[in-house]
């Protein structure tokens, strides 16, 4: 796991990297925004912990923050400040960040707060499936078909994830109708029905009719 520090006191940064490093992370320390940039431009990092005010700019790691969601950064950040103001919390929030931390903190707070962030970050792209021109956001109930937004029904959606968390296994029809449809009077022919939307709103070939049933293609 790599974490950024952006913190202009020396004293502050070494010893949040040595409690990241003790915790056994990478630890990346910079102490103003564009070094941040830079780092951010070598390479991806798992977490972002920035102090609001650097120097005499009071505003700096806010910026930094929004900069970074700009540029595609989707991992935690966490935001360390002596401004301990509703205002300042919410705006943090709103730009993003995933937790605030005012200061002065112990070490020993920072550190289950990184582990508690990297296991969020780490169960939401867990829950992010892409599978050829296919992506699924389990959690946002989101679907895209080769970047498109697809609108699907709460029953089309179900059947899509349960297909995309076991791409390439066939299912029969009988198996999904007990599965989702139990009720159903029209038997496996209302799987007939769902997939074939699916197919409709996604595409033809990407649920293929096998042998044995329905199988989402692996990408």
């Amino acid at each position: 796991m790599r974490i950024l520090i952006l913190e202009d006191e020396a004293d502050i940064a070494e010893g949040v990297v040595e409690v990241l490093q003790r915790d056994r992370y990478v630890a990346h320390w910079v102490r103003d925004a564009d070094e941040a940039l830079h780092a951010f431009a070598e390479g991806p990092f798992d977490l972002a912990i920035l102090d609001v005010m650097i120097g005499a700019d009071e505003d700096a790691g806010f910026e930094l923050a929004a900069r970074l969601r700009e540029l595609g950064h989707d991992r935690a950040i966490l935001f360390l400040s002596a401004r301990d103001t509703t205002e300042d919390r919410v705006r943090g929030l709103d730009l993003g960040a995933d937790d605030y931390l005012v200061k002065p903190f112990s070490l020993a707070e920072l550190s289950a707060r990184v582990r508690a962030l990297l296991r969020r970050s780490a169960d939401q792209r867990r829950s992010r499936m892409t599978i050829g021109d296919l992506y699924v956001d389990l959690a946002a109930r989101e679907v895209r078909w080769r970047e498109r937004p697809v609108d699907l029904s709460v029953k089309e959606f179900e059947l899509l994830e349960w297909f995309a968390l076991h791409p390439g296994r066939v299912f029969s029809g009988t198996d999904l109708q007990q599965r989702f449809f139990p009720d159903a009077t029209s038997g496996p022919g209302v799987i007939r029905v769902y997939v074939g939307q699916l197919r409709r709103k996604l595409d033809r070939e990407l649920i293929a009719t096998v042998p044995g049933g329905y199988r989402l293609k692996p990408g």
